[in-house]
């Protein structure tokens, strides 16, 4: 099969196809979208080598859930055992034996084919087409934040950074009501904000005054929680969203003064998003940056990585 290859260089190749051992159902995939996270692991994160991606969308070819066979699907990231303390305990996602689709130990969709475990896999309602399914996985992710955060009367909450997480993160914070405001860089991409009437500003007017009830950091740098940590207020809340390869030494001392928290946020619920983009309640059209061929995938990764630019999904077709 033709996939998209990480092993010190980044590369279009041709592979065998993906081996039973990578889960119980074959999926051909149909599209892919390229993210922050996938262009951190050719800088280094995870130390990965592999297939890349973990966003798609793809028909089931087989799968020992008959139903499954035919339907067009997403599937979540996350390849766990069941049987560990923390599967048993509700912490699936966190499992002590997992593996993660095109970041860790397995293989992942930047490519015609690949599997995983039947279990993992939703079925897409014909209200959402392939392009608001590639969304599904970072918009759970964008959800995650609800779950973890009693927004109630939280009235100072920013979201930090501009990108494609950060825009799918105030969408979803301003659909639960929340009076939320994104800083940025890029004008195209705040002027979106305003499109949303989502507040907005550029960070080259902001002077931080430790008064932000939450900040969300999306920036994807390491230099987002040090500004995080100065708009945050005393005994407020950061929400860390990014993951990023470059180490950077930190004053961790304010997070102590001030008694702040700090909150990891990762993977999220997929029926969630999936019901917020079949509701058409997020819009994710205006977020697609442009849409290249697999065997451009090189370049796609490239384009992707350009300061200013949104979703860059890749085709198999």
């Amino acid at each position: 099969m033709r996939a998209l290859v990480f092993d010190k260089t980044l590369a279009f190749a041709k592979r065998p196809d993906p081996p039973a051992s990578g889960g119980d159902t074959l999926l051909k995939i149909r599209q892919a979208g390229i993210c922050s996270t996938d262009l951190e692991i050719c800088r280094g994160y995870m130390n990965y080598r592999g297939v890349l991606g973990h966003e798609f969308v793809a028909d089931v070819v087989s799968s020992p859930d008959k139903d499954l066979v035919g339907q067009r699907v997403c599937g979540e990231i996350n390849i766990v055992c069941g049987r560990c303390d923390l599967c048993l305990s509700g912490l699936s996602n966190h499992c002590r034996n997992r593996s993660v689709l095109g970041i860790l130990n397995h293989d992942g969709v930047f490519a015609d084919f690949a599997r995983l475990p039947a279990v993992n896999l939703h079925v897409l309602p014909k209200s959402i087409d392939d392009d608001a399914a590639v969304f599904v996985e970072p918009l759970a992710a964008a959800f995650q934040v609800l779950k973890q955060i009693n927004l109630g009367d939280r009235k100072w909450v920013t979201v930090l950074g501009d990108g494609r997480l950060g825009l799918l993160v105030a969408q979803v914070l301003r659909n639960a009501g929340c009076p939320v405001r994104v800083i940025g860089k890029h004008a195209d991409k705040l002027a979106l904000c305003e499109k949303w009437s989502i507040r907005s500003r550029s960070i080259a007017d902001i002077i931080p005054r430790h008064d932000q009830d939450v900040v969300v950091d999306c920036t994807g740098s390491a230099a987002g929680f040090e500004t995080a940590m100065a708009m945050v207020r005393p005994r407020g809340t950061i929400v860390l969203k990014s993951t990023v390869a470059q180490g950077k030494p930190l004053n961790l001392a304010p997070l102590v003064i001030d008694e702040i928290n700090v909150i990891g946020s990762r993977c999220g619920p997929f029926r969630q998003a999936i019901a917020a983009l079949a509701a058409k309640e997020i819009d994710i059209l205006s977020l697609i940056h442009r849409r290249m061929k697999l065997e451009q995938g090189v370049e796609a990764m490239a384009v992707a990585g350009r300061k200013g630019v949104l979703k860059v999904i890749l085709t198999m077709e």
